[in-house]
């Protein structure tokens, strides 16, 4: 494996990149981290993460160096690459990010996005969540595939960033059972938020979401936070894409496109993980190949779901807010 060729940034460098961490270069925020858009004294346009304090210094410096060691086998055009660090006391790194997150775009600019960028910026980041979950060199599960966390380069290029919180899985694994659960509220998958369950298929799950908020361009939870997915599941039921999809695009969107990434959005957010497919078939059917339809129904009919059927034969809308709710206000009591 190369060798990595990083740079230790001082902290000096960093905050006058950033305007010394303006709010108004904020693009990015988690419960452990913050993400900055900045320039170098060279001109390079960057996103910087900044770990933010916790009780024990020790920790802070545990998560700093647990990400510096996964995204050193991260090599993908649709994964952010990691140029720099900073060991002093922000302990922050960076990657290069012109446009700033997927976020700041869809939900904060009025540039906009329309359905031809959407769609790639939907297949590159399937792209890279098939290279994080079958491609490495190592399993990674990112844990916090969201809006925020995928950087658009000056072609609009989609790149997964922020690995705070991903995870290895060693290849007989199945899965790991974590705790604390931590992640971003809307994107959670049911087995994640109610049973500390980590595997490829969370991941799957958060994508799914990711889709739901490229067609209909809201949010993953909103302002009166109601959940995407809940919002989402009638229409998609009904195949009502008139009320699914984002009133920007007018007529000017790709019908065929459209009707797989719904395809492919609804698998993916299916209750039971078995049912949601891998990430490999995801690209496979937003590119259009007629084999994994057939492949997909087989699979779902054979699938052995990690736990007992009954735990999710009545998982209603309300029951998943209900349990949604319930993890929040646990860990907002932590």
């Amino acid at each position: 494996m190369r060798r990595p060729s990083w740079r230790n940034f001082n902290y000096q460098e960093l905050a006058a990149a950033t305007n010394n961490f303006s709010h108004d270069n904020l693009i990015g925020k988690g419960g452990h981290a913050e993400v900055y858009k900045g320039c170098l004294s060279d001109g390079q346009l960057v996103a910087i993460k900044r770990l933010t304090k916790k009780d024990k210094e020790e920790e802070r410096i545990g998560d700093f160096l647990s990400e510096l060691g996964i995204i050193a086998y991260v090599n993908h055009p649709n994964a952010a690459q990691l140029l720099g660090f900073s060991a002093e006391e922000a302990c922050t790194w960076y990657f290069s990010s012109p446009h700033g997150s997927l976020a700041s775009l869809l939900h904060g600019s009025k540039e906009g996005l329309n359905w031809k960028v959407r769609f790639e910026i939907a297949l590159g980041i399937a792209k890279g969540l098939c290279y994080l979950h079958e491609g490495c060199q190592r399993r990674i599960i990112h844990r916090d595939i969201k809006a925020s966390n995928i950087l658009l380069t000056d072609d609009h290029t989609p790149q997964i960033s922020d690995f705070g919180l991903a995870k290895w899985l060693p290849d007989k694994w199945n899965h790991h059972v974590v705790f604390p659960i931590e992640g971003t509220f809307g994107y959670m998958a049911p087995e994640y938020f109610m049973h500390g369950v980590v595997n490829e298929k969370i991941d799957v799950f958060a994508y799914g979401v990711l889709l739901l908020e490229l067609i209909t361009g809201r949010r993953a939870i909103d302002s009166s936070r109601q959940s995407l997915v809940i919002w989402a599941k009638p229409f998609l039921e009904a195949n009502d894409i008139k009320r699914l999809l984002d009133p920007s695009f007018g007529d000017d969107y790709d019908a065929e496109e459209l009707k797989r990434v719904l395809l492919v959005s609804s698998i993916c957010i299916h209750p039971i993980s078995t049912s949601r497919p891998c990430m490999n078939m995801v690209v496979q059917l937003l590119q259009g190949d007629p084999r994994t339809q057939e492949l997909m129904g087989r699979a779902s009919k054979t699938a052995v779901p990690l736990f007992d059927a009954c735990d999710f034969e009545d998982y209603t809308r309300s029951r998943y807010l209900s349990d949604l709710h319930r993890h929040k206000q646990l860990a907002l009591e932590q």
